[in-house]
């Protein structure tokens, strides 16, 4: 049965929209987030704590991302059901207590577990892209997605070099609690300045999980946009999986300081985000996102050609990670104007997807590497985009876009 039977459907409703309210939500993604990734930087030291579970502290980071990808499931769909105000401010307060007890974890069981919490939790973010599309009047939405997604970007990039500088200083357990007081103060603002957002479905929690099927089968735009962009961020997880590889051997040899430091150079794609949600609202997403998938692919192609380069290699991120992000918020942008009622859910459908596209060009990459090396990673990364285009190209309103 259609999921449109029984969600009450609303037109948009009037909610003080304002660049303050962008720049508030933008914030609440990026604190949010930051919270599955400040771990990665801090493995060494969870080794030093606790020596006798040495061999499998990679459970920490792991168990995070699992919750995250559980969260996005099984939460993330109650913001067409339930006020998105009061769900980012219940996570908030699960989220502090979580972060409580993993910087108080007395063993790495604990700090696992918790670590599971931490990464279902942190889907907060989840929320709030959805609900600047809903705030935004329709020829604002993509800039409204992108100023909140590169708020979401500045905290996947900034996390782990904060992370490591308060864990170098005042100790891992610090980093957790830093976290809860700024947790604490954003909690305040979004009580005083958040407004209260419209639920737009009545069903079932149940029922509402499996809308979802529902919307991927009923939505040709929503499986466009879930499978090319899954193929465009397989492409990226295919490069950045090897990266610290090509880095540590010749001519380069250099530790896996210098991936990190690669990541600052992602803030290209995070200050372009903006822009390129005012282009999708000017041009159309369609036109954004043909644009995008060839930026990847000549990425690839600038990567191919720098094995010896750090300059090409620089030059090959940047331009990978404008085409990524540029294609993602277009493809939001374009998913959420599908269904308005079921914001929340579509987000969810392309996310999960998204995620799958990722791990899918991990392991590709990997085997790419050991098998090809650094040209196979590359030809990939090229085949990942094609794959993205010729899904893209198949809609007649992305080929109608080529000629615009």
């Amino acid at each position: 049965m259609s999921p449109s039977k029984h969600d009450a459907s609303h037109p948009d409703h009037a909610n003080p929209y304002s660049r303050a309210l962008l720049l508030l939500l933008a914030t609440v993604a990026g604190v949010s987030v930051a919270n599955i990734y400040y771990n990665q930087p801090l493995l060494d030291r969870f080794r030093e704590t606790f020596p006798q579970g040495a061999s499998w502290i990679g459970a920490v980071p792991a168990a995070t991302q699992l919750g995250y990808a559980a969260g996005m499931f099984f939460l993330a769909p109650l913001g067409d059901r339930f006020d998105r105000k009061r769900i980012i401010l219940l996570q908030t307060l699960g989220l502090a207590l979580a972060l409580t007890a993993a910087a108080a974890a007395p063993s790495l069981v604990v700090l696992a577990a918790v670590s599971l919490a931490i990464g279902v939790l942190s889907t907060i973010a989840q929320q709030a892209v959805p609900f600047a599309a809903e705030l935004a009047p329709p020829a604002e939405r993509g800039h409204a997605v992108g100023t909140v997604m590169s708020g979401l970007l500045l905290g996947i990039l900034l996390a782990r070099t904060a992370a490591g500088f308060i864990a170098q200083y005042f100790g891992w357990r610090t980093v957790f609690g830093a976290s809860v007081g700024a947790l604490a103060v954003l909690a305040l603002v979004v009580i005083a300045r958040l407004p209260n957002s419209r639920p737009t479905s009545t069903l079932p929690y149940g029922k509402l999980l499996g809308s979802m099927w529902h919307l991927a089968l009923d939505l040709r735009g929503l499986r466009d946009a879930s499978i090319t962009g899954a193929a465009l961020f397989a492409a990226f997880s295919a490069f950045w999986s090897v990266l610290t590889l090509l880095l540590a051997g010749a001519p380069f040899h250099l530790g896996p300081q210098a991936a990190g430091l690669f990541g600052i150079v992602g803030a290209a794609g995070a200050l372009a985000a903006p822009i390129a949600g005012r282009f999708s609202d000017k041009r159309g997403p369609h036109a954004v996102i043909t644009l995008s998938i060839a930026l990847v692919a000549l990425a690839f192609v600038i990567f191919a050609l720098s094995a010896k380069s750090l300059v090409g290699l620089v030059l090959g991120v940047i331009v990978l990670d404008i085409g990524v992000q540029a294609a993602q918020i277009s493809n939001q942008s374009r998913i959420y104007a599908l269904k308005p009622e079921a914001r929340s859910r579509v987000n969810t459908v392309f996310m999960v997807c998204y995620f799958i596209g990722g791990a899918t060009g991990s392991a590709v990459g990997a085997y790419a590497w050991r098998t090809f090396g650094w040209l196979g990673v590359c030809a990939a990364g090229v085949l990942f985009a094609g794959a993205a285009a010729a899904r893209h190209l198949s809609a007649p309103e992305a080929r109608a876009s080529i000629s615009l």
